[in-house]
């Protein structure tokens, strides 16, 4: 539900939504609605809070090891 296609891509996901989140929160020179949206890129990014975001972690680290096994049989 929450995984990505690599873990790579969901790493990446998630670095953005950090760099957002601490854009929200550290830039207080800015306007209100600039801030909230960069809370909601943020929580697009990552599908939901942080915890939907490291579900889906493990969800794809699971998926990607579950192909690896499968290949060598």
């Amino acid at each position: 539900m929450f995984c990505s296609r690599s873990v790579g891509t969901h790493l990446l996901r998630g670095a953005a939504a950090t760099a957002l989140l601490l854009a929200a929160i550290l830039l207080d020179g800015l306007p209100l609605l600039p801030r909230l949206a960069a809370f909601g890129g943020a929580l697009l990014l990552m599908r939901g809070c942080p915890a939907c975001w490291l579900v889906g972690l493990f969800q794809t680290w699971q998926q990607e090891a579950g192909k690896g096994e499968g290949a060598g049989r």
